[in-house]
């Protein structure tokens, strides 16, 4: 427990001496600390020299400066671990009235009993170690504020700064940070003249460290995928990786694909991610079927399984994490998947107009944003929201 550093301003000589006698047990045991001046000039000189004084016990009657205009010029201080307590004569109810006013914390009367001041510099310490755990608490809030605000940037800046102007693909992503940034993040990058590598990924965690592993996932499979491996090698590589270097039991979930354009394939792993949507050029839908695949960074050593599918001219692959199928509006009900699939059926497949649109797969990504946060109202977004399209043209 911290000692209470108490400033005693009063200019009767003989006070420190009994002070000093009368809480000599809690000086003794470490609880008080007292400190003297003779009047509210010396006591301004006090706290100067002794800065984590935390009350002042004062008299209103002193030469030179009196308590109150003492108590006016350390309400100029706004330090919220500062109380005073003041001594007054008794009955004198304007002066006490005054010192309330100027804000004093509680008062004293004289002739002094100790018994009664004790209580009150307990009552004070009480009052005081409740503001203290408000600081604190203030203090943790805006620790995690600054946590956020870095986590925020990290996936930004991890985030594509341009789109490749691809004659044969389009493709577009979206992200809407949560308050509590979930982790999510995608990319895209051409692995060739005829490949197109991209990503969509959702990392365990909340905060810095999240962003951090996110960072590294994200500039790993880049790095791997640009050496132009297969998704299952490029997978197998990253998870290697990551579980080496992989600290606090964090995964990630990801969908990597591989667009050939010289064989109209889609290559991809789905390394327990949420299954995409494909919106086939002949007015159907297709829901990838779940695989065996775990997560990269739990299992070092696991063989990650690859699939091929046809992707067509005016074949769209839409993609997403859990941020959006898991919203929730104001009665608790979730977006869910088939809302996503009807959506897409009705306002995207149904629509030639978007279908056949030069920026497709930036309209679906905004129809997809705008129709979860009309769900969801006011409901406070508990998650990132994040929309990979692609497109063949």
């Amino acid at each position: 427990m911290a000692v209470e550093k108490i400033l005693v301003v009063d200019d009767e000589i003989d006070l420190q001496y009994v002070i000093n006698q009368k809480f000599r047990k809690q000086i003794r045991n470490g609880q008080y600390e007292f400190h003297f001046a003779f009047n509210g000039l010396e006591a301004l000189a006090k706290l100067i020299e002794v800065p984590d004084i935390s009350i002042i016990l004062s008299d209103i009657n002193m030469p030179e400066m009196d308590g109150l205009t003492l108590l006016s010029k350390v309400r100029e201080l706004k330090n919220p671990l500062l109380k005073t307590v003041i001594c007054s004569a008794y009955g004198d109810m304007e002066n006490i009235r005054t010192a309330m006013n100027r804000g004093a914390f509680d008062f004293v009367t004289k002739p002094v009993d100790f018994n009664d001041l004790e209580v009150t510099l307990e009552k004070t310490i009480g009052e005081l170690n409740v503001v203290r755990e408000g600081l604190a608490y203030h203090d943790k809030l805006l620790s995690i504020e600054h946590d956020l605000m870095v986590a925020r940037e990290i996936q930004r800046a991890i985030l594509p700064k341009s789109i490749p102007d691809l004659v044969w693909a389009d493709i577009f992503g979206s992200m809407e940070a949560a308050r509590q940034i979930g982790g999510d993040f995608y990319d895209f990058f051409l692995m060739d003249n005829h490949r197109l590598g991209f990503v969509v990924g959702d990392v365990s965690g909340k905060g810095i460290p999240a962003a951090i592993f996110m960072a590294v996932s994200r500039t790993l499979i880049r790095a791997t995928g640009l050496k132009g491996m297969s998704p299952s090698e490029c997978m197998n590589y990253v998870n290697h990786l990551l579980c080496t270097e992989s600290v606090n039991s964090m995964f990630v979930t990801v969908f990597y694909g591989m667009i050939d354009k010289e064989d109209n394939t889609l290559h991809y792993v789905n390394a327990g991610h949420n299954p995409p949507l494909l919106l086939r050029h002949d007015g159907t839908t297709e829901i990838f079927p779940l695989t065996r695949n775990i997560v990269l960074g739990v299992h070092d050593g696991y063989e990650f399984i690859s699939q091929s599918i046809p992707f067509h001219s005016e074949d769209m692959l839409v993609m997403y994490t859990d941020g959006v199928t898991e919203a929730f509006n104001e009665k608790l009900e979730e977006y869910g998947f088939e809302t996503l699939h009807a959506l897409l059926r009705n306002q995207v497949l149904d629509k030639k107009e978007v279908m056949k649109a030069s920026d497709a797969s930036e309209q679906t990504c905004r129809i997809i944003t705008r129709d979860v946060a009309r769900f969801a109202g006011d409901e406070e977004q508990s998650d990132d929201i994040t929309v990979l399209v692609v497109k063949r043209k």
